[in-house]
């Protein structure tokens, strides 16, 4: 299975992405530690590379990442099925900021009862914890 597809939570936060001379505001529609499908009026092309900073609710926190277009429906209709958007992967993220995002998710996950198969839910919390202690091991 697609590791970006295991982790995936309707999860809405602000984006801002800098193209080119202009910037492009959204938010996120699903969210994983991989990637997102932000919704916005104007996405750009496929397979541009952009710098995104994603602002974490409830917090001082944002994520700043460098991010691939691998979806983009400029085109197409825009509707609940298609919303006018992009999809992006993560090139460049911290793991920090990974963790953070894979933290949210599971918080979502659980407080929301979503049906979630326990192995990719294991899955999520192994990424949480390893990486938790890597840094403890670095500290």
């Amino acid at each position: 299975m697609n590791t970006q597809q295991r982790y995936r939570a309707n999860i809405k936060w602000p984006v801002s992405v800098k193209c080119h001379e202009r910037s492009i505001e959204g938010v996120t529609l699903k969210l994983s530690p991989y990637g997102a499908y932000i919704r916005c009026a104007s996405p750009p092309r496929l397979y541009e590379i952009l710098n995104m900073s994603l602002s974490v609710p409830d917090s001082d926190c944002s994520i700043e990442a460098t991010v691939e277009v691998v979806f983009s429906n400029k085109y197409g209709p825009d509707d609940r099925v298609t919303p006018r958007g992009m999809g992006v992967r993560f090139l460049d993220i911290s793991e920090e900021d990974r963790q953070i995002i894979a933290k949210q998710i599971l918080d979502y996950l659980q407080s929301n009862n979503v049906n979630v198969d326990p192995k990719k839910l294991r899955g999520l919390q192994t990424l949480i914890v390893d990486q938790s202690e890597g840094e403890t091991e670095v500290a």
